[in-house]
């Protein structure tokens, strides 16, 4: 009974951590950039825009494709490094214990 009392508080402590990591995401910015730099976005750890930044010679009526491209490019570049981020948090919070498949935290 002791090793489940044990691993019931290490549970509670990981919680905690999580819930730490979790409040500490929303004061992450990660940003992705496409077309050389003339484009970028702001997520937060979370995932959501904050920011999105667009060079003035992009903007042309006859182009909006390419810019709706960039847009696309550069969110899917900042979500990419938003996801790496919280993975290495992650590993701190659970000191490499690996999830189940399909499991995703904190999203």
């Amino acid at each position: 009974m002791k090793n489940l009392g044990q691993m019931m508080k290490q549970a509670q402590e990981m919680q905690n951590k999580m819930a730490d990591m979790q409040a500490k995401l929303d004061q992450v910015e990660v940003t992705g950039t496409s077309g050389g730099g003339m484009v970028s976005i702001t997520l937060n750890g979370k995932g959501e825009m904050r920011k999105i930044k667009l060079d003035k010679s992009l903007v042309d009526p006859e182009e909006i494709e390419m810019l709706e491209d960039l847009i696309l490019a550069a969110y899917n570049d900042a979500r990419g490094k938003v996801e790496s981020h919280v993975a290495t948090e992650m590993a701190k919070v659970t000191g490499g214990l690996k999830l189940p498949p399909g499991m995703k935290l904190p999203f």
